[in-house]
């Protein structure tokens, strides 16, 4: 017979605003996805919740975020795209329940289930654009049907899990968009101060910086900024 839990509307709508106020902040991507899983856990009284990402190399799911302190869980091995519950639901991009994990054939690492005192299981995507990110796994401790709001509220959850994470790729690939600008620029002046004052091509000055960088196991950013800095001190 399923567990009864109480209504909490009052404490779905305070954790998604938690989780909104913390992915609009500051806050490093790894912390918000911690506090993604604790917040998660004790409103809809998980036993267990975690975050599991998708590795699109090698296109499993690894778990990158849980409450749980057990070594057992910690060490679950990443579970393929399609394969199991989070599989399923990573790969058909939709929720998906199971009533008991330790009786369900899709479930896998059934020992770590019975372990665990694993139970019912909400499986939820986390997407964006049509595209998976990974799912977040609710877990119980007894047979749980799970309710329409709490599979509303752990929808709303993923969604602001996956803006976080794609807000931070596009911080990260903006950052290195600039650094590579600014090495671009570096390079073009230390080949200018190298053609000035050796009287040779730019191709000649680059492949110079080139063959320095190799010999010195160096970037070639690092010979550029040398270069500018001996100029510079040689005016003074």
């Amino acid at each position: 017979m399923a567990e009864e839990r109480p209504k909490n509307s009052g404490r779905h709508l305070e954790a998604i605003s938690e989780i909104s106020e913390a992915i609009t902040s500051d806050t490093y991507v790894d912390d918000i996805l911690r506090l993604v899983v604790m917040v998660t856990a004790k409103v809809l009284g998980s036993n267990i919740c975690s975050l599991m990402l998708l590795n699109e190399q090698s296109g499993e799911l690894e778990i990158k975020a849980t409450q749980a302190v057990s070594d057992t869980y910690l060490k679950k091995p990443p579970v393929r795209l399609g394969e199991g519950i989070s599989g399923k639901a990573a790969a058909e991009n939709r929720p998906v329940t199971c009533w008991d994990v330790k009786e369900d054939p899709l479930f896998v690492n059934k020992d770590v289930a019975i372990k665990e005192n694993l139970c019912s299981l909400l499986s939820m995507p986390m997407s964006t654009k049509g595209r998976v990110l990974g799912v977040i796994n609710c877990y119980t401790s007894f047979p749980h049907e799970f309710t329409r709001e709490e599979t509303t509220t752990l929808a709303t959850v993923a969604n602001q899990a996956a803006m976080a994470i794609e807000n931070t790729k596009l911080l990260v690939k903006a950052k290195l968009m600039e650094e590579e600008l600014e090495t671009r620029k570096l390079i073009e002046r230390a080949k200018d101060i190298l053609m000035e004052e050796r009287g040779i091509t730019g191709y000649e000055a680059f492949q110079a910086m080139r063959r320095k960088s190799m010999d010195s196991r160096r970037p070639i950013r690092e010979i550029a900024e040398a270069i500018i800095l001996a100029h510079e001190v040689g005016l003074k």
